[in-house]
């Protein structure tokens, strides 16, 4: 499913302010793209390795890939 298909408004870790990057899904408190993270992801880049990168709790990169992966299952199932 691509990025911009995932309806992140239930997950408590992502924000969208038309106002902050351009009105694009950014974890919560951060100007990072949340399909920054999902890209690294799915190019094989461990979460912990992300989060190192980008400055950022391991727990939080791990939260949104699990969002993700289980908003990308239950669209799929429908």
């Amino acid at each position: 499913m691509p990025f911009n298909e995932i309806d992140w408004s239930a997950c408590p870790l992502v924000e969208v302010d038309p106002d902050r990057v351009g009105g694009r899904p950014v974890l919560k408190d951060t100007r990072l793209p949340v399909d920054d993270v999902l890209a690294n992801h799915r190019y094989g880049v461990p979460a912990s390795e992300i989060a190192e990168q980008f400055r950022v709790p391991v727990e939080a990169v791990e939260a949104l890939i699990i969002y993700a992966e289980r908003y990308s299952a239950v669209a799929r199932s429908l």
